[in-house]
């Protein structure tokens, strides 16, 4: 991409590179950056985190806006990215223009355009990233990208993003891309939770499991829960990492309360809200969602999925 005008974030030699929130997913995207051979300055509650990702640690938020001409955020909710934006030595009283911010968090869309509107009073491009494709997608660089906000904009910082994700689509203006976010991690959370049920009654039934995920996968009933998640979760493996069943359960009461400004009946939301409701209560809130499997299994009887050290229907957690 090339744009003729000035640019602080021109080219991916010349841009600083800051990254706030080095988690489980921001440390593997700052990780995919570095390993490019583009330095990041860092800054994460947990120092630790910053250097295990290989950024270089800043002392606070407002000191990575300083050092940086593109900063990424990856924060969990809009609460914590409101802090990092408007709090005490926040971005807001550290920003300079022609910077660009990408929040590559899951937040509200009413909140994203108000920070929108902020930072462009100070000429600065804030650009909304939902992200999908979970941990594994993120430790290989691999992520999905939809964006809302200006082209030029997302045509600054593309050389970056290249080096997290393999698609990048521009969903349309400020709010868009994390609406296009909730709407996905909504069906997401439908696949998850749906899938987890129907997965503990084969259990129950005395099916074989690979070869039920087998027929799911040519028929109908194809999703990526039963393509993705599922033949590992059914041998013990929960691909750690990813979304807690606390973070999706944020996510879908954003999809709620979305619908409900845009006045969209939502008919289907229940059963992702027990689902992973059922999880956070029985003790599974920071594991990852894909452990709704077995908070359902709690109460089916004490089923899971894998036999190891279990009997034919599982041991309660």
């Amino acid at each position: 991409m090339s744009n003729d005008s000035p640019d602080p974030a021109g080219t991916e030699t010349e841009t600083r590179v800051g990254f706030i929130g080095l988690g489980n997913m921001g440390g593997r995207m700052t990780r995919c950056i570095v390993d490019a051979g583009v330095p990041v300055l860092g800054f994460d509650a947990r120092v630790e985190s910053i250097t295990a990702a290989g950024a270089t640690p800043a002392p606070s938020g407002g000191a990575v806006v300083d050092g940086s001409d593109a900063v990424l955020l990856s924060l969990p909710d809009s609460r914590v990215v409101e802090a990092v934006v408007y709090g005490d030595d926040g971005l807001l009283s550290h920003v300079r223009e022609g910077q660009v911010v990408v929040d590559l968090s899951t937040s509200s869309p009413d909140s994203t355009r108000r920070i929108h509107a902020d930072l462009a009073a100070r000429g600065v491009e804030y650009l909304d990233a939902g992200i999908s494709g979970g941990a594994a997608a993120a430790e290989k660089g691999a992520l999905t990208l939809m964006v809302g906000g200006s082209p030029q904009a997302l045509e600054r910082v593309q050389p970056i993003l290249d080096h997290i994700a393999t698609n990048v689509y521009l969903v349309g203006d400020s709010g868009a891309g994390h609406t296009t976010k909730l709407l996905n991690n909504f069906l997401n959370a439908i696949a998850l939770s749906a899938t987890a049920e129907v997965m503990v009654a084969a259990k129950k039934a005395g099916l074989d499991l690979q070869t039920v995920l087998d027929v799911f996968n040519q028929s109908s009933g194809v999703n990526f829960a039963t393509l993705n998640r599922f033949p590992k979760i059914i041998h013990g493996d929960y691909l750690k990492g990813g979304l807690t069943n606390s973070l999706m359960l944020k996510d879908v009461a954003l999809y709620v309360e979305l619908l409900g400004r845009l006045g969209v009946a939502s008919l289907n939301s229940s059963g992702p809200v027990a689902s992973f409701g059922l999880a956070r209560a029985l003790g599974y809130a920071d594991e990852i969602s894909n452990t709704v499997v077995d908070a359902i299994g709690d109460v089916s009887g004490g089923v899971r999925l894998h036999d190891a050290g279990s009997t034919s229907e599982g041991d309660a957690r």
